[in-house]
C-alpha cells in the first residue's frame, strides 16, 4: 500500500513538472545577448610583404593645395620627421576656428541641458507665465465688456426701431382715416352716378386703393403685436421688414389718388383742403418709411459693428491664449527633466562637430609634408607658389633614404584609403619568429597594379630600427595601424544590421525586442564598432 501511495506522488510530480515545462515556464529567447561598453578601437590592415633594399622614395601630399613655403634643397640630408614642403593653409584654418565654435556651441548646449535652469531662468519663466496669465484673463474681461456693451447697443437700435413702427403704425392709421373720409366724399357710386356714369371708374380704383391702404395698416398692427408678444430681435426684423412694405403699398396708393384729384374731373370737385390734408399724409407716410429705413440701417450697422468688436477681442483673447501657452511649456521645459533622446541628439551633434574638427586639424597637419625616414633629397619637382594634385603620379619631392632596408607590400584597393604616410606598423619577420618590429609607412605607390585581375597600391615600410641580420627578400608580416579611439561606446560589428539603408540594431529590454537606428564611426580590427549616437553603456544588444 506504501508503495502504491509513492508511485502516486511520483506520478502526479511528474505531471506538474510536465504542465510547468510546457504551458507555465517562459520559454528562454534562442539569441545571445551582448552589452554595449566603453572602450578603445583600433582600425588595422595587415598584410605580408618583402624586404627590398632601400630605394628612392617618392612622396606627395594627400590633399590639393597650393606649395607655401619649401624647407630643403636637393641635397640636403633630412631627419624622419623633419619638415620639407608646406601647403596654403589659412582657409583650412578659419574652417577649424568656425568648427571649434560651432563644437563649444553644441557642448554648451548639451552642458547646459544636463545641468537645466538655474533659479533666475526659471523666475523669469514664471513671472512671464503670471504676466501671461494676467494678459489673458484683462482680454476675457475686455471681450465681456465688448460683448456686454455690443448687447446694449444693439437693443438699443431695436428699441428706436420699435418705436418707429409704432410711429409707423398711427401715421399708416391717420392716412387711413384721411382717406376712408375721402373716398365717402368724393369717390362713392351715388356720387358718381349723380354726376357721370362714366366717372364712376376712378371712384372703383379709389376704393381699391383705400382697401389696400386699411389692409396694409391692419399688416402693420398685426407685426407690432408679434413684437409684443415675444421682443425678440427676429421678430423685430420680421415686423421692420413687413411695416417697409406696407408703408410702401399706402405711399404708392396716397400718390395714385393724388393724382385722381388732379384729373380735369375730380379738379375743382376735391376740395383745396382735402389735397392738402392728403399731401400731408402722403409726407407723413414718407417720413415714417425714411425713419423705419434709417433705424434698420442703423440695427445693420451695429450688427457690424458689434461683430467687427467682438472679433478683435475675441483674436486679442486667442493671441494672449497662445503667449500664455508658450510661457507655460517653456517653464515646463526649464523644469523637468532632459529627456533622454534630447541628450542623444546633442551628443550625437558634439561628436559630429568633435569629427569636424578632428578632420580639420588632420588637414592642416598633413598640409606639411614631413620626412617619414632619415636619408637625402635627391629631386623637388614643385616651386613655391605652384598647385599640386594627390592623383597625379609625379612624385612633389624624392628622397634617397639613409637605411640599406626597407618593406615592399600590395594593399587592396578598398584598404589603401585608410593608410597614410606616417602610419605606425608592427612588422614580423619569419627569421626573427619572437620578436615584432616598429615601421612607418613613407610612401604610397599612387599607379595601380594588377595582381591576378585584382587592384593593388604598393606601400613601403621604413623600419624605425634596422634589426641585424636582415637580408633582402626576407618574408615580413605587417600591421598598419590605420586609426584609433579611446573612451568611445563600442559593441560587437556582428550586432549591427542594415536595413532599408538605415544602420540598426535590436536591443532586448523587459523581455520586448526593439529596433532602433544607430550612427557608427570607426570599424575596428578586434570586430568592435564605434557607436556615435542611439545607445548608451550597458544596453543589451542581440546577437543574430
Amino acid at each position: 500500500m506504501q508503495k502504491k501511495i509513492i508511485l502516486t506522488i511520483i506520478i502526479v510530480l511528474v505531471l506538474i513538472i510536465g504542465i510547468y515545462q510546457g504551458f507555465l515556464k517562459k520559454e528562454t529567447p534562442k539569441f545571445t545577448l551582448v552589452e554595449t561598453e566603453i572602450g578603445n578601437i583600433t582600425q588595422e590592415i595587415s598584410e605580408t610583404g618583402q624586404v627590398k633594399k632601400g630605394e628612392e622614395t617618392n612622396l606627395n601630399f594627400k590633399n590639393a593645395g597650393r606649395i607655401e613655403k619649401i624647407y630643403v634643397a636637393v641635397n640636403d640630408e633630412v631627419k624622419s620627421g623633419e619638415k620639407l614642403i608646406k601647403l596654403e593653409a589659412t582657409q583650412l584654418q578659419i574652417q577649424l576656428q568656425e568648427s571649434k565654435a560651432s563644437l563649444s556651441l553644441v557642448q554648451a548646449g548639451l552642458d547646459k541641458l544636463l545641468t537645466g535652469a538655474s533659479p533666475e531662468e526659471i523666475q523669469v519663466a514664471e513671472t512671464t507665465v503670471a504676466n501671461a496669465q494676467t494678459s489673458l484673463e484683462s482680454s476675457q474681461q475686455n471681450l465681456k465688456d465688448v460683448q456686454s456693451k455690443a448687447e446694449e447697443s444693439l437693443d438699443s437700435a431695436y428699441e428706436d426701431v420699435v418705436n418707429s413702427l409704432d410711429d409707423s403704425y398711427l401715421e399708416a392709421d391717420n392716412a387711413s382715416t384721411v382717406i376712408v373720409l375721402l373716398q365717402k366724399t368724393y369717390f362713392t357710386e351715388n356720387y358718381a352716378g349723380g354726376i357721370r356714369i362714366e366717372e364712376y371708374q376712378e371712384g372703383i380704383m379709389v376704393r381699391e386703393n383705400k382697401d389696400e391702404i386699411e389692409k396694409a395698416v391692419a399688416d402693420i398692427k398685426s407685426y407690432i403685436g408679434s413684437v409684443d408678444d415675444n421682443n425678440q430681435h427676429y421678430n423685430i426684423d420680421l415686423a421692420v421688414s413687413g411695416t417697409k412694405e406696407a408703408l410702401k403699398e399706402i405711399q404708392i396708393s396716397l400718390r395714385f389718388i393724388r393724382e385722381i384729384c388732379e384729373q380735369s374731373s375730380y379738379y375743382n370737385t376735391v376740395s383745396a383742403t382735402d389735397k392738402t390734408s392728403l399731401d400731408t399724409q402722403k409726407s407723413y407716410i414718407n417720413t415714417a418709411l425714411t425713419n423705419i429705413t434709417n433705424f434698420q440701417q442703423a440695427i445693420a450697422s451695429a450688427k457690424a459693428t458689434n461683430e467687427t468688436n467682438i472679433n478683435i477681442s475675441m483674436a486679442s483673447v486667442s493671441t494672449a491664449q497662445g503667449v500664455l501657452k508658450t510661457a507655460q511649456d517653456k517653464l515646463s521645459l526649464l523644469v523637468a527633466s532632459p529627456r533622454q533622446e534630447d541628450v542623444n541628439s546633442y551628443q550625437a551633434q558634439v561628436k559630429q562637430a568633435q569629427a569636424q574638427v578632428q578632420l580639420l586639424e588632420n588637414q592642416i597637419q598633413e598640409s606639411t609634408l614631413k620626412s617619414p625616414i632619415e636619408g637625402q633629397i635627391i629631386k623637388i619637382n614643385k616651386k613655391i607658389g605652384e598647385m599640386v594634385q594627390p592623383a597625379l603620379p609625379d612624385a612633389v619631392i624624392i628622397l634617397l633614404p639613409t637605411d640599406p632596408f626597407e618593406i615592399e607590400v600590395d594593399i587592396y584597393e578598398e584598404d589603401i584609403i585608410k593608410i597614410n604616410i606616417g602610419n605606425q606598423v608592427d612588422i614580423s619577420l619569419v627569421a626573427f619568429p619572437d620578436q615584432v618590429f616598429k615601421g612607418r609607412v613613407i610612401s604610397l605607390e599612387p599607379t595601380e597594379k594588377l595582381i591576378e585581375g585584382i587592384v593593388y597600391y604598393e606601400v613601403t615600410v621604413a623600419f624605425e630600427q634596422i634589426p641585424n641580420g636582415i637580408n633582402p627578400g626576407m618574408t615580413a608580416d605587417i600591421i598598419i595601424k590605420t586609426a584609433s579611439r579611446e573612451n568611445v561606446l563600442t559593441v560587437l560589428e556582428d550586432a549591427v544590421q542594415k536595413k532599408e539603408g538605415k544602420t540598426i540594431v535590436e536591443i532586448f529590454k523587459d523581455g520586448v525586442i526593439e529596433s532602433r537606428e544607430i550612427e557608427t564611426g570607426l570599424l575596428g580590427s578586434n570586430d568592435m564598432i564605434e557607436v556615435i549616437s542611439g545607445l548608451e553603456e550597458g544596453e543589451k544588444i542581440i546577437l543574430r
